[in-house]
Order: structure tokens, then C-alpha cells, then sequence
């Protein structure tokens, strides 16, 4: 079994990853995401991709938490926007192998920790708690949305989490802003959380106050 970890974030060869992941949908630039690359890519922002047996089957990117993709906030610390193993390819821990990969890479710019969210009872297969859990991530704390977009989904309710997996013993445990979360991301249109343009809302989640 071969595996190729490969940068993608400048070169025109795997540009198309930048843009459409690996969705089996059409290649095209859009105007959020081109801001979002245009102001994080020169700030440390990285996207990779796993080639196993010439079959790209697995990405990952993320950066440092100022320039991240989610209102995670952290002193010394990355951010993983999203990380993604294709189903086909499951059961080979390629999700653990990029973990890995850019733990020791984010190391020699001295990160001290690497956060990201988790989702429960959410409609989509990205993300999931369990599958976050499994990479080594634990959770620091979580709160409870509902959907207010999407005629299908809206009023669903689901659980969004903060992971953070420490490198160093010292990692100052990371923070998320929790009202910016409500008005969903636009970075990355594939994102479980994207917030599309059409949904002229201010915010497409609302918290939801459970008691205990």
C-alpha cells in the first residue's frame, strides 16, 4: 500500500482541491472562498491532500487559529477546518496518518495544540463526533442549535462540540465564539456549517437553552 501526503495550497496542478474538495461537483472559483485563501494562505493556512495508490482519497486543511475558518480562538494553536477520508478508503487510519502529518509540521512553528468542532444529530456525514474522537481530539465544551435554514431541516435541533488535542503540556486550552457560530461559515461552500448566500439571513442557527 502506497500513500502520498501532498501540499496543495499554491501550484495550479491540484488547484481544483482548493475550491471544490473532493465533492463530486463542478470546478469553479467563487468569491468567499478566493477572500478567504487571498488573507490565510500568506498567514500559514494549508490544504493537503492523500493520494493512496494514485486515488486521491483524503484532505485536510487548517491554520493558525487567527486565520482559521471557524471562531475557534487560542493562544499558539492550529485550527482544523476540515479533514475528510473518502468512504472507499476506510478502515486504513489515513485520517490518523494526516493528523500526523501536520502535527509534525505545525511543531516546528512551535504550536502548542490543535483544535476543531464536532457534530451530533446533524445532517451531514462530516465531522462527526465519534470520527473527531478517534483521531484523539477531546471534548472542552459544547452547546445545543437549532437549524433555521433549509426547509427539510429547519428546526432540527444538534449538538456542535470544541475538540482540542494538546501537543505540548503547556497548550493554553482553546476558546470559540459561540455567536459567531450562529451565523455559519462561509469559507468553504463543502463545509457542514457553510451559510449560503442565497439565505439572506444574519444567522442560520439559533442556541437552544437546555436544562439540566
Amino acid at each position: 500500500m502506497t500513500i502520498t501526503i501532498i501540499d496543495i495550497t499554491e501550484g495550479e496542478k491540484y488547484e481544483k482541491y482548493l475550491y471544490k474538495c473532493l465533492c463530486p461537483m463542478p470546478y469553479r472559483k467563487y468569491r468567499s472562498r478566493d477572500a478567504y485563501l487571498h488573507t490565510a494562505i500568506p498567514k500559514g493556512f494549508r490544504k493537503k491532500i492523500l493520494v493512496w495508490n494514485r486515488d486521491i482519497v483524503g484532505t485536510i486543511e487548517y491554520a493558525p487559529a487567527e486565520f482559521s475558518g471557524l471562531p475557534i480562538l487560542g493562544s499558539n494553536i492550529y485550527v482544523m477546518n476540515c479533514i475528510w477520508v473518502l468512504r472507499r478508503a476506510k478502515g486504513h487510519n489515513f485520517g490518523k496518518a494526516l493528523i500526523s502529518n501536520i502535527i509534525q509540521e505545525i511543531q516546528t512553528v512551535n504550536a502548542k495544540g490543535l483544535a476543531t468542532i464536532a457534530l451530533e444529530n446533524y445532517p451531514s456525514p462530516w465531522l462527526k463526533k465519534e470520527q473527531i474522537e478517534k483521531l484523539g481530539f477531546r471534548t472542552i465544551e459544547s452547546t445545543t442549535l437549532s437549524m433555521l435554514y433549509n426547509e427539510k431541516y429547519r428546526g432540527r435541533i444538534f449538538r456542535i462540540y470544541l475538540m482540542w488535542l494538546p501537543i505540548e503540556p503547556d497548550a493554553e486550552i482553546p476558546a470559540w465564539n459561540t455567536e459567531k457560530l450562529l451565523r455559519g461559515v462561509t469559507f468553504c461552500l463543502a463545509h457542514p456549517l457553510y451559510h449560503p448566500q442565497s439565505y439572506k439571513l444574519e444567522k442560520i442557527f439559533e442556541k437552544i437553552e437546555t436544562v439540566v
